[in-house]
């Protein structure tokens, strides 16, 4: 079996592939404090408690966009699986030709989201991933990745709101009942959701008039489902886009 790790600003997402299907998923917090050690316990505990061993892992593959925490895993990896984890990168055999400035700039993840999206759908795409920011990717129909935005997160956008102010409180990150909020949570619901709706609207239609063609649009990340529903560009929702992603780039690039 394959195990799969992303790892994020603000959550460590862990797959677990049988052949191509996935055969579980976790979710733990981003702490770039905690050791291989520390890690590798929480997730023998969650595979343990899923019914998988570790002699089951076979291989390993692994993003990471935090630096520090890259030399941790592939450590875990070794450790408590003995097995060394391709780790994706600039120069990983992606499917695409990146044609970026400086390629070691382009967050491992969204290499791997484009590869996994362009791998299933063959079209012109740009790729939403809402995470601790949110991203936006464009790829070619022939399989070249032109780049894209980052633009910062909801939930980073709701935690400046109600840091940066005296009264306003922390409030869940769900639709409201109406845009016009009738009380204080309501609106600034309202404001969060909708106005972010609009940034991904907005920024979608820009991409496509400079693009000169339309394209599919396709979303992923934690945020994915409240805010694709809402907006009128996203075509299609894959919450394990990334870890499809993995899964697909390690048979390309396995160690042999």
């Amino acid at each position: 079996m394959l195990l799969t790790i992303d790892i994020g600003n603000t959550n460590v997402v862990w797959g677990l592939f049988e052949g191509s299907t996935l055969r579980g998923h976790w979710r733990l917090a981003t702490e770039s404090r905690r050791t291989d050690n520390e890690y590798g316990i929480l997730l023998l505990n969650l595979l343990n408690n899923a019914g998988f061993t570790p002699e089951q892992i076979t291989g390993c593959i692994l993003s990471s966009v935090v630096p520090a925490l890259t030399g941790t895993f592939d450590s875990l990896v070794q450790t408590y699986f003995h097995r060394t984890p391709v780790i994706v990168g600039p120069d990983t055999d992606s499917g695409l030709a990146l044609r970026y400035a400086n390629p070691k700039e382009i967050g491992s993840d969204r290499i791997v989201n484009a590869a996994a999206a362009y791998a299933r759908y063959r079209s012109d795409l740009i790729i939403v991933d809402f995470g601790t920011a949110t991203t936006f990717c464009a790829v070619t129909k022939s399989a070249e990745y032109l780049g894209g935005v980052i633009a910062p997160g909801l939930g980073i956008s709701a935690d400046a709101l109600f840091s940066r102010t005296a009264k306003l409180p922390k409030v869940e990150i769900i639709r409201p009942k109406t845009v016009i909020g009738t009380d204080t949570i309501g609106g600034i619901q309202s404001g969060l959701l909708f106005g972010y709706v609009g940034l991904v609207d907005g920024i979608v239609r820009r991409m496509e008039r400079e693009l000169g063609r339309t394209s599919t649009v396709i979303a992923t990340g934690g945020l994915a489902t409240v805010i694709a529903q809402e907006t009128e560009t996203i075509q299609e929702v894959r919450p394990f886009l990334t870890l499809e992603g993995l899964e697909l780039l390690y048979h390309r690039n396995r160690l042999t």
